[in-house]
């Protein structure tokens, strides 16, 4: 694996950069980016040249939440959920105790809920639609087993009851009990204010629109369910995003692609050809931990620092900020996103340190910002 100071890399990639272009044919392709210091680096990058492109890619991302938002709310929005004021739980295939972003927050919330300490006599109540067994599924009081593709009919059954507007009532599949829905509906309307409704990662759009109608219908908006800013920097539809980008490609309208944490020859739709369009690149610049499938077909590949190794900062499934402090310094001559990214912006020598702190000190609007 060859690997370029950032001094050299500098040189090079200002020649295309900086052509008087505004960045025209300049592709940055990155994961999807929660870090406050690097979504600004990001930013001030596309406004010194506007004609470039940031694009955003996870594999396991399936944008089911974002569709649903915008179709709910016309605008990305973010949400988290209060478990500990929750009495009454309906999750539609969610596997909100294991593989949610805010697990560890909602386990603790969630098994609170069902201590019978301090006087207290009634647990929480958690009824499981699933298409699989899940940990969540298992601490269900009642879990019913259905097909993926059928969880919408038993959202819809049940928003209807609720009297969700413009919902109407289907059948639900065979196999589930017929006085299971109305005991459910009246479980839930019993605790407005206190029920909740979690749709899974994975369903469909249509499912997180009805789980949105029904927490409204619910009163459990601001409650069990807090609307925030996403946590993503830049919400966006990643697979339209790549198409896009593997379009260009192809067309030969892409000069300089740099991609950062990313390996979208080994996990990107087979039907794109990423390969075989990227390269047609003129220049391909690839940063990460491993010589791997990208990396293999990049000419210049920049070692990236181990995140353990580096300073950064982040934002929390709930929107809570933190700085990211390093275990440990570099063990090799490695560079961060940051670094990266501050090469192409012109600050050939800044370190993550320096960035990110005078980022929050900008935010703080003080120069009485200590060390961190």
């Amino acid at each position: 694996m060859a690997a370029l100071t950032r001094r050299t890399a500098a040189s090079h990639i200002a020649s295309r950069v900086w052509s008087g272009r505004q960045g025209a044919g300049l592709r940055l392709l990155t994961g999807a980016v929660i870090s406050p210091t690097l979504a600004d680096q990001i930013a001030r990058l596309l406004a010194a040249y506007p004609q470039a492109q940031w694009i955003q890619w996870e594999a396991a991302e399936s944008g089911a939440a974002h569709a649903a938002a915008l179709q709910a709310f016309g605008e990305p929005v973010g949400h988290h959920y209060r478990f500990d004021r929750a009495k009454v739980i309906l999750s539609l295939d969610a596997d909100f105790l294991y593989a949610s972003a805010g697990r560890l927050r909602y386990a603790l919330d969630f098994v609170d809920g069902r201590r019978l300490v301090d006087g207290r006599t009634g647990m929480n109540r958690l009824y499981a639609v699933e298409s699989t067994p899940t940990t969540t599924g298992l601490k269900a009081d009642h879990r019913v087993a259905v097909r993926a593709a059928e969880i919408e009919a038993v959202a819809r059954a049940v928003a209807a009851g609720l009297g969700v507007a413009g919902v109407a009532g289907g059948a639900v599949p065979a196999h589930v009990a017929p006085a299971f829905v109305p005991a459910l509906v009246k479980d839930l309307l019993a605790h407005k204010g206190a029920a909740l409704v979690v749709a899974g990662e994975h369903q469909p759009p249509a499912v997180h629109v009805l789980a949105h109608a029904m927490n409204e219908a619910l009163g459990a908006v601001g409650q069990t369910v807090i609307y925030t800013p996403t946590v993503e920097a830049r919400p966006a539809d990643h697979l339209a995003d790549l198409t896009r980008l593997a379009a260009d490609m192809d067309a030969g309208r892409v000069d300089l692609l740099v991609m950062a944490g990313v390996n979208p020859v080994y996990d990107a739709p087979a039907d794109l050809s990423f390969a075989e369009r990227m390269a047609k690149v003129r220049l391909r610049v690839f940063m990460g931990l491993h010589e791997d499938e990208t990396a293999r077909l990049s000419q210049w590949v920049l070692p990236e620092t181990h995140f353990l190794e580096a300073w950064s900062d982040t934002r929390a499934f709930d929107g809570t900020v933190s700085v990211v402090q390093p275990l440990i310094a570099p063990l090799y001559e490695c560079h961060s996103a940051h670094e990266l990214i501050g090469v192409l912006s012109g600050r050939v020598d800044a370190k993550a340190y320096d960035l990110v702190r005078e980022f929050w000190q900008a935010q703080q609007g003080t120069g009485a910002f200590g060390p961190m």
